[in-house]
C-alpha cells in the first residue's frame, strides 16, 4: 500500500517543463508610498524617481548689498549742520581757534549753587584738602581750584583760597568786563601762576611769595567772545592798561609791564594786605 501511495504521487506532481518558465512566475509589488492630494483627502500612488538624480544645491545668500541700495525700513541720520565760525576760523586760525569752542554759560547756571564755592554761586570749582609743604610759610588752609568767576572760565583752572577768589570775582565784573562791550564780552582767562611753593620772583633768600600762600594769580591774556585773544605781552595797550588799573584797590598787589622787570609778560594780581595800602605798580 505504501508503495502504491508513491506511485500515485509521482503520477500528479507537475515537472518543471509543465509549470513553466521562472520569469512568469508572480514577484512581490513595490510598497506604495502615501501622496498628498488635497489637505483632507490622502491616496497611495507608487512614487517613481529617476535613476541618478541628485538635490540640487542651494543658492548661497548674498553678502553684501551694492552701497547705493537703501534697504527698506533703514533710517539714514541726516548730516548735521555746519558749525559756527568756519569762515573766521579760515581767516585767522590761530586766534580764533582758542575760543571758538568756549561758550559764556548761562546766567541761570552763573546764579545756580551747583558746583560753586566759597558760599558764592557766580564762583565755580571744587573744594580741596589742605595744603601743607616742608617749606615754611607755604601752604593753603583751606584751598579751592576755581575754574570760572562770574561765567569767565580760567584756563587753567587756579587754586587759591577763597578771600582771592571773591578779589578775582570783583575785579572781573568791575573792571575787565565794563571794559568790553556786550558784543566783545570776556569768555576766558589765561591763567600763567596759581599756587606754588617759591620765593618772589624766585630769587633765593626772598620772602616766600603770596604764590605759595594759596593768595595770588598771574594772568597772560583775556580771550573775547569773537575769538580775539589780548595778551599781555603783544596786546599791552589802552585796554588792557584800563583793567590792570581797575584792579588796583580791589587786590593787595598789582604788578604788570613797567613795574619791576619780572612781570612784562603777564598781571600779577594778589590779596596780601600792607598797613600803608595797595601797592600797586
Amino acid at each position: 500500500m505504501r508503495r502504491m501511495a508513491v506511485i500515485l504521487a509521482m503520477c500528479f506532481t507537475p515537472t518543471l517543463a509543465e509549470a513553466g518558465p521562472l520569469e512568469s512566475s508572480l514577484r512581490p509589488v513595490p510598497r506604495p508610498t502615501l501622496s498628498i492630494v488635497s489637505d483632507d483627502v490622502a491616496t497611495f500612488l507608487p512614487t517613481v524617481v529617476a535613476p541618478g538624480t541628485r538635490p540640487k544645491l542651494r543658492p548661497a545668500p548674498m553678502v553684501s548689498t551694492p552701497r547705493d541700495v537703501v534697504p527698506a525700513g533703514l533710517v539714514v541720520p541726516r548730516p548735521q549742520p555746519r558749525p559756527r565760525g568756519l569762515a573766521a576760523r579760515a581767516q585767522d586760525p590761530e586766534k580764533v581757534t582758542t575760543a571758538a569752542v568756549i561758550t559764556p554759560p548761562s546766567k541761570s547756571l552763573t546764579k545756580s549753587k551747583k558746583g560753586s564755592v566759597c558760599g558764592d554761586p557766580s564762583i565755580k570749582g571744587e573744594v580741596l584738602a589742605p595744603i601743607s609743604a616742608r617749606t615754611k610759610g607755604c601752604g593753603v588752609a583751606e584751598p579751592v581750584r576755581v575754574t570760572s568767576v562770574d561765567g569767565v572760565a580760567l584756563s587753567p583752572p587756579a587754586i587759591m583760597d577763597c578771600t582771592t577768589a571773591k578779589a578775582l570775582k570783583t575785579w572781573v565784573r568791575k573792571g575787565l568786563q565794563p571794559a568790553f562791550s556786550k558784543r566783545t564780552k570776556v569768555v576766558q582767562i589765561k591763567v600763567a601762576a596759581h599756587y606754588i611753593c617759591r620765593t618772589r620772583n624766585n630769587k633765593p633768600g626772598e620772602k616766600i611769595s603770596e604764590h605759595g600762600k594759596g593768595r595770588a594769580i598771574d594772568i597772560s591774556a583775556i580771550v573775547l567772545a569773537d575769538g580775539r585773544v589780548l595778551s599781555v605781552s603783544d596786546d599791552w595797550g589802552k585796554t588792557l592798561r584800563r583793567v590792570y588799573k581797575a584792579a588796583c584797590g580791589i587786590f593787595g598787589t598789582t604788578l604788570g609791564p613797567g613795574s619791576d622787570g619780572y612781570h612784562e609778560d603777564h598781571m600779577h594780581f594778589d590779596t596780601a594786605r600792607y598797613r600803608k595800602g595797595s601797592y600797586c605798580r
